[in-house]
């Protein structure tokens, strides 16, 4: 049965999108076919973090408008067999979008994939209301920073109003040093700050950094420590739904 997934955030900058493309990355090199949703209308960046914006014609507005057809708004991933993207407007025009349309184009879509993960817009703004009207899982990524982790707990009480009982909260970039001589909040204290709980910790690394600037999932290359944490991760968001 296809699961939704939502990545969410309180305020920008927190890697959201990333993380977004690779977790959709690693359910694909599982055998799963996985379809990634950019819904940041306006300010679309899913399509450059997989490296696939030149082939972008159709977006989620044009298939929800009714100006393409859902398979030509569809873009595989050639460096994997199971991963689609379908991008987000590239500017906001007059075309609406509504929850209605998320959760129908969602159960449309069902019978095609195992996974659809929708990269939500920050904030708790119209946009991510109709970005997580069909999520079963919701996922929140937050920063070691006091306004961030605010940020995070208030979309997570937004979520839980919406419904949504399945919810998590990743930190990333994380940097052990800055915890250690207290300069950020550390992970016992940003926990305790969250009504929902943490399904992992993602450390500060320039190679994600360049990875995402290449358009390459970092985790394409198997067996490293990114890999593995991002593959952990991922199994703790999946058994969320599972009551594990």
């Amino acid at each position: 049965m296809c699961k939704v997934i939502l990545f969410t955030s309180g305020k920008g900058g927190t890697g959201k999108t990333m993380i977004t493309a690779n977790m959709g990355a690693l359910l694909a090199t599982r055998g799963n076919k996985t379809l990634l949703i950019d819904m940041d209308m306006g300010l679309r960046n899913l399509d450059m973090y997989l490296g696939l914006q030149d082939r972008v014609v159709y977006n989620v507005m044009d298939v929800v408008s009714g100006v393409a057809g859902i398979k030509k708004a569809i873009v595989q991933d050639r460096r994997f067999e199971d991963l689609y993207l379908m991008a987000a407007a590239p500017m906001i025009d007059d075309r609406d979008i509504t929850c209605l349309h998320m959760e129908v184009l969602c159960e449309r879509l069902k019978g095609e994939f195992d996974y659809i993960l929708i990269d939500s817009p920050a904030g708790i703004g119209d946009g991510f209301e109709v970005a997580a009207a069909p999520a079963d899982i919701g996922v929140i990524v937050t920063e070691a920073e006091y306004a961030s982790v605010r940020d995070a707990d208030i979309v997570a009480e937004k979520l839980l109003k919406l419904g949504k009982k399945n919810v998590v909260c990743i930190v990333n970039k994380v940097n052990g040093g800055l915890m250690a001589m207290g300069s950020v909040p550390n992970i016992p204290t940003i926990a305790a700050g969250l009504r929902v709980p943490l399904a992992g910790i993602i450390q500060y690394d320039d190679n994600v950094f360049i990875a995402t600037n290449r358009g390459v999932p970092i985790v394409i290359k198997p067996g490293t420590y990114i890999e593995k944490n991002f593959s952990t991760i991922l199994d703790r968001i999946l058994g969320s739904a599972e009551g594990v």
